[in-house]
């Protein structure tokens, strides 16, 4: 690989303003390159004592989502500080602010504020359920953007209580990403027209979006059954929605086999064919050939016991291996805990060592080909970054930060 290319946002330089697990959205800028400054209250962001793993008296969400980020703090009570804010956004592409809308307003550092200061500068905040509806202003944290999204239903125990199950969560990873990705676009038009923009992320909103299909499978479903209908290989017989739907199937379902779980997706006739083939069951597929496409055999518990003491048979591997030779579609059934184990994984990610980044982390999942993406610093300190970054980006030397910091900006008196 070459490093002969600049990073991708080399050039870009944001300001945030954050607090927990919103700051996301900038770390996939940092990754790319982008000069990201996090802007801390004096007693910084409480992130790095958040949630667990605690890694050397530091959170995994801190090391992970402030990886490669400067940090300075700033007492934005004091106008000193609000000045200095003002002077990094007149040097920046864009500000973010991570935390409940109108933070930064009420400091003087709104939108309106800052693009008198800026007029390309390109302004979003994100929040758990955004600037508008009867939740505006609710207190939440990650979990509940998918609850509300309906994508985490609630579990029971032996006793009758009600918990949260374990679930991958979506609102607070879908929104940075989207978040990020408007972002660009916002620079990318500013730097053209030389006008920022305005835009606000709700994750609640994200983790929605995120699961469309399952809602508006039942907004389809809401129309007449002569209009809306489902598949042509169910008989247009409407079948749950989403993967709710995929319990019935057949030739597209998990499996165990010798030594773990797989996954077949033989829905289309084609792979079907060459499935029974490869293991020797013509009989199978001359019994059962379904339809060309989006065949899942649902229903099918004859043909459903049949399959299982044949998955028995192999090994996980030599199943992914057969369905890479043999053309059908197989795939491992991991788990966050083994999933470092598989070889895809360990092929495709790079894992960023805890030796320079306090914990092993996975790199930014898009690869630049014949390019390597420059290693983001590790997260930084509460205001470890506060004099170089006045100083290399503002330009003021040690005797005017020793007077800033006299006055309280720092809020350090």
């Amino acid at each position: 690989m070459s490093n002969s290319q600049p990073a991708p946002l080399a050039g870009v330089r944001v300001i945030e303003s954050s607090m927990l697990g919103p700051a996301g959205i900038t770390t996939h800028l940092a990754d790319l390159g982008a000069d990201v400054i996090k802007v801390e209250p004096p007693q910084g962001d409480y992130i790095r004592e958040m949630t667990w793993p605690i890694v050397e008296g530091n959170s995994l969400m801190h090391l992970h989502l402030n990886r490669g980020k400067k940090s300075i703090t700033l007492d934005l009570k004091n106008p000193e500080a609000v000045q200095i804010y003002k002077d990094l956004v007149a040097t920046a592409d864009v500000v973010v602010e991570a935390m409940r809308p109108g933070a930064l307003a009420r400091r003087g550092l709104g939108y309106d504020d800052l693009k008198e200061i800026n007029p390309k500068i390109v302004f979003c905040t994100i929040s758990g359920y955004g600037m508008t509806g009867p939740y505006e202003s609710l207190p939440s944290h990650g979990i509940a953007y998918d609850t509300w999204a309906g994508i985490v239903n609630p579990a029971y125990d032996d006793e009758g209580f009600c918990y949260i199950p374990e679930h991958a969560s979506v609102g607070i990873h879908a929104g940075p990403i989207f978040g990020a990705f408007s972002i660009l676009a916002g620079v990318t038009r500013a730097r053209e027209t030389g006008e920022g923009c305005f835009m606000e992320v709700g994750q609640s909103d994200a983790a929605a979006y995120m699961d469309w299909y399952r809602s508006e499978s039942h907004m389809a479903y809401r129309r007449p059954e002569d209009v809306v209908t489902g598949n042509k290989a169910d008989n247009y017989e409407r079948r749950a929605v989403g993967t709710k739907g995929m319990k019935e199937g057949v030739r597209y379902q998990m499996y165990d086999a010798k030594d773990g779980v797989v996954l077949i997706m033989c829905s289309e006739q084609e792979f079907w064919k060459n499935f029974c083939e490869e293991v020797g069951r013509m009989d199978l597929f001359e019994k059962w050939p379904g339809s060309k496409y989006a065949d899942h055999a649902r229903n099918n518990r004859e043909l459903q016991a049949e399959l299982q003491p044949i998955f028995k048979m192999k090994t996980c591997k030599e199943w992914i291996d057969l369905g890479n030779t043999k053309n059908f579609p197989m795939a491992p059934v991991n788990t966050p805990e083994n999933i470092v184990d598989d070889p895809q994984f360990q092929d495709r990610f790079k894992l960023f060592p805890h030796e320079k980044h306090g914990a092993d982390m996975l790199p930014f999942p898009v690869q630049f080909v014949n390019e390597e993406l420059p290693a983001p610093s590790m997260a930084p300190t509460v205001g470890e970054h506060s004099e170089k970054v006045l100083s290399d980006v503002l330009g003021y030397d040690a005797t005017k930060f020793a007077d800033l910091k006299g006055k309280g900006a720092f809020g350090n008196k």
